[in-house]
Parts: C-alpha cells; structure tokens; sequence
C-alpha cells in the first residue's frame, strides 16, 4: 500500500510540471526551480522504481505471514482427519482379530444372517400395513437402521468369505498328510494292541544351555519299558516336532528296533494353536489304542484313548516308566474288549498304585474261592467215604 501511495503522489507531481513551466515568468530563478523539482521528480520515480522489487518482496512476504495460521490450520486438519483413518482402521482390525479369535466362522455367519433378518424382515401384507401405519419419525429410524445394518452387513459378508477361504488354505497345510498314517497290520498281528508315545517329557526331555547349547536327555527307565513293551504292543512315536528333530532322536534312542513307526509334526492336526494328535487316522482300531504322553489329554482328539503321566524334566528319581509296566503288560495279556473303558475305570486315579490295589483285591478273591473250592471238595470227599 505504501508503494503504490508513493508512485501515485509522483505521477500527480510529474502531471504538474508542464503547467509550471507554461505559467512560470522566464527568469533564470524560476527556470531553476522549475529543473529543481522536475530532477527532483525523476530522481523519486527512479527511486520509487529501484525500490519497488523489494517493496514488493516485502508485501508478498508481509502477505505470506498473513497467510501462516491457515496453513497451519489446514495441516493439523488434516493430520487429525489422518488419526482418525488411521483408529478406525486399528479397530477395525482388532475387532476382526477378536471374532476371528473367539467365534467360528459358522457362528459369525448365523449371527449376520439373524441381523440381517431382523432389520430386513419378509415383506408380507401384514408388514406392509403395519409399516404404513407407522408415523414419519419411526419410518426414518427404520430406514437409517435399515441402511446401517445393511453397510454392516456387507463388510461382514466380506470378512465372512475372506476368512473362509483363508482357513480352507491354512486346513490344507494344518490337517494331517493322509487318512491312514500308519500301514494296514498283518492278518496275524489283528489282536495286538497299539502304544502311542509323545516324545518331549514322556520318555526324553529336550534342554537348552547357554555354554551346550540343545541337549536331549532319556528317562529313567526308558530303555527297559520300550524293550519290556515291544513284546506285547505295536510302539509308534507321535510328537508335534518336526521330523528332522524327531528322527535322530529315535534313532539314537532306540538301538534295537523296538519302536515299529514314527510320526512327527506333519501327522497332526493344528487347532486352536495347538498340534493334537488324531488317533482316528492311525489306520488302527481305537478300542486297541492307548496314548501315553506327559499332556495326554491336551493334546489328543480323542481323550477317552489318552493315558497322562507325570511330565517329566530331568527329576533323577523319576520311576514313571516303570510304574505303568505292569498295567500295560496286564493289558495286553487279557485283551480287554475296549481298552477306552478300561481308562475311564481309572479316571481321577494314579494307575500305577490304583492296578496295585485292584490286583491285591483279585488275588485276595482268588484265594478265597481257592478255599471255598478246597472246602466243598473235602467236604463231598468226607461224605464219600462215610
């Protein structure tokens, strides 16, 4: 503003020179003025030129300043509009990490079907009345709820088959490689009962120091219930490990042979973060399948077949192993019908001590029909010699 006022003023001077001039006396003083203030009048229009880049630079500047707040307004606009993008999306993803976590896909979809029924009902004759009936104000509520839960469930139909296909991918690479696990048994050996063992502390423990690195140590005993055993059951090896920890394992642990198969990681079925055993694919009889492991019953599918013992982890007194030997053997020798209702009678039960005292109980009944036999026949002995 400053500029332009100066450059106007200039202009009014320089258009009032030639009158000057014209009504000036012709006296050397006048004609002295007259050049004075028309040199004076060029030297403020170049002074006013030279200095109007920089006056100009410091209006646009001084108009910049001005401009500063909006800018800064309009940038923290716009990184909280962002936030907000970015929170909706945050919860959008924990929100789907919940369900995803805690319900089936089948429930979600019940539970959107529902939804969708209760805020789309059939469109019958009653309704429509009914609807008619309704005042302005309940109409726009149904329809704005109408409209929210119809958005709603379009993303959940979304999630709904991204998820599925998702799990159908992650089924392929979590169920086990096949039906049948284990090879058909000979015709000879259909009466034999089959021991599935876990690995990790049920007969080794597998542990990690700092100047040794992994060690993998054996159970008190394990050599002789594996040497005990294989006479009487078909011994398999199922571990949640991966065959390449598995396999020198095994091969270290058993010299003789005694442990007929051995199925790792690949073999289980993964649910819910856990490995489980799957003792339906073993290509064997379940009423002939006991399964011994440290977490028996967390880690099988079928726990009536789960036999749990003490994990073990490096106690030197442990005798486990030992302990079940004469239950298995027992087992194995009378050939019970389902080997499944045999667990079940020891339920809540140490087996070792609860077989022990069963055992003394049989063996105590036996002595004593043992007697009343002894009795009856010296009894028809006397009546026969009278």
């Amino acid at each position: 503003m400053l500029v332009s006022s100066k450059i106007r003023l200039i202009r009014q001077r320089l258009r009032g020179v030639p009158a000057l001039m014209s009504t000036a006396k012709e006296s050397s003083g006048q004609w002295q003025s007259a050049d004075v203030i028309t040199a004076a009048a060029v030297s403020s229009a170049n002074s006013a030129t030279v200095s109007s880049p920089a006056a100009a630079a410091a209006a646009a500047g001084a108009e910049e300043v001005g401009a500063e707040p909006t800018g800064k307004k309009d940038h923290v606009a716009w990184r909280v509009l962002k936030g907000g993008f970015y929170l909706v999306g945050a919860a959008a993803v924990g929100v789907s990490a919940y369900v995803t976590y805690a319900y089936p896909v089948d429930d979600v979809e019940k539970y959107v079907s529902s939804l969708k029924a209760s805020a789309f009902p059939a469109s019958d004759a009653r309704h429509s009345k009914a609807t008619e009936d309704v005042n302005l104000t309940e109409r726009i509520r149904r329809t704005i709820y109408s409209t929210t839960v119809s958005g709603f469930a379009k993303v959940a139909d979304f999630y709904i088959d991204v998820r599925k296909s998702l799990e159908d991918q992650v089924r392929g690479f979590s169920a086990p490689s096949t039906n049948k696990l284990l090879p058909d048994l000979a015709p000879q050996e259909k009466h034999i009962y089959t021991l599935v063992l876990d690995l990790n502390e049920t007969i080794v423990y597998s542990d990690w120091k700092r100047d040794r690195g992994w060690s993998t140590f054996k159970r008190p005993g394990v050599d002789a219930f594996l040497e005990q055993l294989a006479q009487y059951y078909e011994i398999v090896i199922y571990s949640d490990q991966l065959s390449f920890y598995v396999d020198p394992i095994v091969d270290r642990l058993d010299p003789k042979g005694c442990i007929r198969y051995r199925l790792s990681r690949d073999a289980t079925q993964y649910i819910n973060g856990k490995h489980m055993r799957d003792i339906s694919k073993l290509n064997r009889d379940p009423s002939r399948v006991i399964y011994i492991a440290g977490h028996a019953a967390e880690t099988s599918l079928q726990p009536e077949n789960a036999l749990t013992i003490k994990p073990w982890k490096l106690e030197a007194d442990d005798t486990t192993l030992f302990d079940h030997i004469p239950f298995l053997e027992y087992v194995a020798r009378n050939r019970p019908a389902d080997i499944r209702a045999v667990l079940a009678s020891y339920h809540g039960h140490d087996i070792p001590s609860e077989f022990r005292l069963r055992h003394k109980e049989y063996q105590r009944r036996m002595q004593e029909r043992k007697q009343q036999n002894r009795f009856w026949r010296g009894s028809s002995v006397s009546r026969t010699s009278q």
